[in-house]
């Protein structure tokens, strides 16, 4: 049984995702253990609990100083006892030494075909609102493993979804989550559940 702890900033909606997948089965033999997020108002933390998932909020304001916050954020990922720790919209930069513990155990969905439209400054709405503004025919989503960088760990897939005259950045948010990140999160926790991909150990 593959365990799981699932890390969120806001609405959840790449969460539910998985938590359907699971509950249908098309991501076998996986428990999603802990839902942890940085905002004790974040819509997330309820959708964990309607469905009776342990859910806990580790807030920055709450201690005297971003390193204290990271020392809770990591004792909240470390008393999840989870195999693999996903991202799924966690606006926090992770500790270093989070990385280095879980190296190859944590994975994050991006809402742009990486290396464009990532990095720095690039998350939620931005990555459309560039993606918009630039003009591109094509955009996505990626899944990869994270490291120290800023969305610059190894990809492990991707799928593509056009951009189509008239989108607004909420159109398009939509359309590239519906079309790609709804399906490809669950599909690569499925494929990690099953053995097909490989976590932990060196890179």
């Amino acid at each position: 049984m593959l365990k799981i702890a699932v890390l969120v900033s806001g609405g959840g909606t790449n969460l539910q995702a998985i938590i359907d997948a699971v509950e249908k089965g098309k991501i076998r033999d996986t428990q999603i253990v802990k839902v942890i997020s940085n905002k004790a108002d974040a819509y997330a933390l309820q959708r964990a609990e309607k469905h009776g998932i342990p859910a806990q909020a580790v807030v920055r304001k709450d201690y005297p100083d971003k390193a204290a916050f990271h020392e809770a954020l990591l004792a909240a990922v470390d008393a999840a006892g989870a195999d693999l720790i996903v991202l799924a919209g966690f606006l926090v930069v992770l500790p270093p030494e989070m990385i280095r513990k879980y190296r190859r155990r944590i994975i994050n969905i991006h809402p742009s075909l990486i290396p464009s439209f990532c990095g720095d400054g690039f998350y939620g709405l931005r990555v459309h609102e560039a993606v918009l503004a630039r003009g591109v025919k094509v955009t996505g989503a990626t899944v990869h493993f994270v490291d120290e960088g800023t969305d610059t760990g190894p990809i492990i897939v991707q799928k593509a979804v056009e951009v189509k005259e008239g989108d607004t950045p909420e159109v398009l948010q939509r359309r590239v989550m519906e079309e790609a990140e709804w399906i490809l999160l669950p599909a690569v926790i499925d494929d990690i559940a099953a053995g097909k991909l490989k976590i932990g150990g060196e890179e």
